[in-house]
């Protein structure tokens, strides 16, 4: 369930409760007249199943809402109430399945903003990476595949894509190239700064490396594996299932292929610096490809949902 605070102009107030009892899945409904101060109005409070909150978003949208009131939502980790399981078992499709488009625009928005915080995850990832490199130690390069950032950018890609917003893609396409650019760079400092100290050796990078030897050798398997990976990554983000998303971030050898690819350029290895590129982009491309055509999906499942909400009244 979700709860669903709304501000509303006193002169929408009856538009937002006949948005809210007309739709299925909505309960708990309470109004405060002149409750609010900033801004001025009414509060309209009301519990609402996952699967009916897009829908009514829209319905708000609509009115204006969210430009001259408020709407604030919030996902409801327990409820006790009778009224509440025959709201969720009135709402059509199953929770899980119900996304949120406002809520994953914003997500993703808040993802994939660059910022120091951002950046600094970018590069720390990458240096954990790069030492997992050098030692040929799988361990450290799951370690930094989990502290990486970088599907955040991704997912706000493909969700600008789907949403049909340019603006957005682009910054996000920017945050995710200057994230890895500059950490790269940072990470080809720091590897010729351990060279300095008698840490990394050239030929720690040019031995046999079971472990992590496959991270500059892309393959057809690693696309099969990144898009997989994004199929996965999008449906953890639109279910709200974060936990997933851990899983995403350490299957896919994005980051260890950054890595790859600066260590290999402080020795001038311009052979294994390039197949980690050629990792790089396939991984990326694949992530990419498979979540916009997962959020495609979705929003037809959406559609379909819409109809079958008009056409259901509510009991």
């Amino acid at each position: 369930m979700l709860h669903l605070r709304v501000i509303t102009p006193a002169d929408r107030t009856d538009a937002v409760l006949s948005a809210i009892e007309s739709l299925v899945g909505t309960t708990h409904l309470v109004v405060l007249p002149g409750a609010a101060r900033e801004p001025r109005g009414d509060v309209v409070l009301c519990d609402v199943a996952r699967e009916s909150g897009d829908e009514l978003l829209r319905e708000l949208r609509e009115l204006g809402i969210e430009r001259d009131g408020s709407i604030a939502v919030e996902n409801i980790d327990l409820v006790l109430s009778r009224r509440a399981e025959a709201a969720e078992a009135e709402a059509p499709g199953e929770a899980a399945d119900a996304v949120l488009w406002e809520q994953l625009t914003e997500v993703t928005h808040e993802e994939s903003t660059l910022s120091i915080t951002y950046a600094a995850f970018m590069i720390l990832a990458t240096m954990i990476a790069a030492c997992g490199v050098v030692l040929d130690n799988a361990i450290l390069i799951v370690g930094a595949m989990a502290v990486g950032p970088e599907f955040g950018p991704l997912a706000g890609v493909c969700t600008a894509i789907v949403q049909r917003e340019p603006r957005h893609a682009l910054r996000s396409l920017g945050a995710l190239l200057i994230g890895f650019v500059s950490a790269i760079i940072a990470t080809t400092v720091f590897s010729l700064g351990m060279d300095a100290i008698g840490q990394f050796h050239a030929e720690m990078l040019e031995r046999p490396r079971p472990n992590t030897g496959f991270i500059w050798q892309p393959d057809p398997l690693s696309f099969v594996v990144s898009v997989l990976a994004g199929v996965a990554g999008v449906l953890s983000l639109t279910s709200a299932k974060s936990g997933a998303l851990v899983g995403v971030a350490i299957s896919v050898t994005t980051v260890p292929a950054g890595a790859n690819a600066a260590v290999a350029l402080s020795y001038g290895d311009l052979v294994q610096m390039w197949g980690s590129v050629e990792q790089l982009l396939v991984n990326l491309g694949g992530i990419m490809l498979a979540g916009v055509l997962t959020l495609y999906g979705q929003k037809a499942l959406w559609r379909t949902q819409r109809g079958r909400w008009a056409r259901r009244p509510k009991t």
